[in-house]
């Protein structure tokens, strides 16, 4: 492992070095049906678009936007589920010039039965996959209604202990709630093991219901760690790669990199190398 390691570091160098990114033009994670995004959160110093140009330096080409983000790219306001369709239509015109794609939103959630449905409504439109959230109780019902009718998947998502979701016991009650195959799990493995949750074991417990993850790796097993570059940290991801394989997971995968805010880009690129590398050495 070490050995692919040190190799992705050194490809991660030249293609910075160069100004691009070779490790795009191989992408291994297709194969088994995975789609690698940066949540663009990693890089909610700045604007949406400046997070996707930065998601093009680190080798990926497909994002996770979340709610409040200044646009940029000389489009005003902020990404919102209910902003106005000419809106939508000007971020799809950019992200396509770009050849990047918008495959999930979240986290996030509505507080009434309308914005739940301007939320799916928004989704369908901008042709997001999943939606990630943590929603109260009492819309499972709802929720699970507008996947079915949406044909839009819907992740549970995981902050750390004590926050609602944090026990994979409570987001399986939760699906359960929804009664949808379009409702399942959003895993946060770095959250988990802020929780003191091994994560292999928990992505055992959501078989059949994993949706999307949330990808991090931490440099020790403590509520109040921080981001390493990915395969250099505790959370195990030679182990969380082959768990995901021998579940034949088919979605997409957010690096989501909550450290080091302002000049970050490197990290996602090197934990980007690393994953691939560890997927080619199997």
């Amino acid at each position: 492992m070490k050995k692919h390691l040190k190799l992705a570091m050194l490809a991660v160098c030249v293609a910075l070095a160069m100004g691009v990114t070779a490790v795009q033009a191989q992408q291994p994670e297709k194969k088994l049906g995975w789609y690698l995004s940066a949540q663009t959160y990693t890089f909610n110093r700045f604007t949406f678009f400046e997070a996707v140009d930065k998601t093009l330096g680190a080798g990926l080409n497909s994002v996770e936007a979340f709610n409040g983000q200044e646009i940029g790219g000389g489009i005003e306001g902020k990404m919102d589920y209910k902003m106005d369709a000419e809106k939508r239509k000007a971020i799809l015109k950019a992200l396509k010039k770009k050849k990047v794609k918008l495959c999930a939103f979240g986290v996030v959630n509505g507080t009434t039965d309308e914005e739940w449905r301007q939320l799916f409504e928004f989704a369908k439109a901008m042709d997001i996959k999943v939606i990630n959230s943590e929603p109260n109780a009492e819309f499972l019902p709802l929720i699970g209604q507008l996947a079915n009718q949406y044909k839009i998947k819907v992740g549970i998502h995981n902050h750390p202990n004590p926050t609602k979701y944090w026990d994979p016991a409570i987001v399986l009650d939760a699906i359960a709630k929804a009664n949808s195959e379009y409702v399942g799990a959003c895993a946060d493995i770095g959250h988990w093991v802020r929780s003191g949750l091994d994560p292999i074991e928990s992505l055992k417990k959501y078989e059949g219901h994993l949706v999307s993850l949330h990808f991090k790796d931490l440099e020790e097993k403590s509520p109040k760690t921080h981001d390493v570059p990915w395969g250099t940290g505790v959370c195990n991801v030679e182990g969380v790669i082959a768990e995901l394989k021998r579940q034949g997971f088919k979605g997409n995968i957010s690096a989501e990199y909550e450290y080091n805010w302002d000049n970050n880009a490197g990290d996602v690129a090197q934990s980007v190398a690393n994953f691939r590398a560890l997927l080619a050495g199997k």
